[in-house]
């Protein structure tokens, strides 16, 4: 019968990539791709040196693990790489970032088919 978990997680993942996603591009260095990604965010608490606590939200792209390829096979999201989304006639311009020492990705389920990247704004063309 196989993992019904398994198989229920793939399920819901073609349901979100079908109905909850929207092309956005992926770009490292001169590389890039268009791939399909759904919109999220996360929270991230910070303490500085005075011990104050500082929220920082992060615009999250979640992209299947097997679309992130630009030519040499898969990749692994890292900090530097940037997302531009096309809303209207405007490019939204993201850093893939995640602050205080926080890796840029992690896998959003526990199969590993699906990216959550950590992004900060940048620039709007």
């Amino acid at each position: 019968m196989g993992d019904l978990l398994d198989r229920g997680a793939a399920f819901l993942d073609a349901q979100r990539h079908q109905h909850l996603s929207r092309p956005v591009l992926y770009r490292r260095g001169t590389d890039e791709k268009e791939v399909q990604a759904t919109i999220g965010k996360t929270e991230f608490e910070q303490a500085d040196d005075a011990g104050l606590i500082h929220r920082v939200e992060s615009r999250d792209f979640l992209v299947r693990t097997e679309d992130l390829e630009l030519g040499a096979g898969p990749i692994l999201p890292r900090a530097g790489d940037q997302v531009r989304e096309t809303v209207g006639t405007a490019v939204f311009v993201y850093e893939v970032n995640a602050p205080g020492g926080q890796p840029p990705f992690r896998h959003s389920d526990p199969y590993r088919r699906v990216f959550r990247i950590h992004t900060k704004h940048i620039a709007t063309e």
